[in-house]
């Protein structure tokens, strides 16, 4: 009787071991794939709230964002009606997170009166972010 219970004892030992290893590679992978997910959820996104035109001897569009989640935002080109305007290509305009930021396009053509004009910001992510507004009559 002694012997069977000795010749018991392994496979419970060996059950425990087993489940022990099953709840520690479950718990890598599960660690694993959230830190996957959360780089991949990281997305920028940028609002354009308010675009003023502006008068005198430099015409200038004045483009008001902001920034509406908690990763930075950085903008390397600016567009107007599908031109490049600016390309930031030493200093990119960086948008801190949950923030709102003002920056003046000095437009090189002069912008004509009641004309429709589509402004877009591009990021070094390669994002697009547009927004229409009319000149002023």
């Amino acid at each position: 009787m002694n012997t069977r219970n000795k010749k018991a004892l392994s496979p419970v030992v060996a059950s425990i071991i087993l489940i022990a290893v099953t709840v520690a590679v479950s718990i890598a992978v599960a660690a694993w794939m959230g830190a996957l997910t959360f780089n991949f959820m990281a997305t920028e996104q940028l609002k354009i709230t308010n675009v003023q035109f502006t008068q005198g001897n430099n015409q200038s569009i004045v483009v008001t964002m902001q920034n509406t989640v908690t990763t930075p935002v950085t903008i390397n080109e600016i567009h107007v009606n599908n031109g490049v305007i600016c390309a930031f290509t030493n200093n990119p305009l960086t948008l801190p997170a949950n923030a709102q930021n003002s920056t003046t396009v000095t437009y090189v053509a002069q912008w004509a009166n009641g004309a429709q004009y589509e402004i877009e910001m591009r990021s070094t992510k390669g994002n697009q972010f547009t927004y229409s507004a009319t000149a002023p009559a």
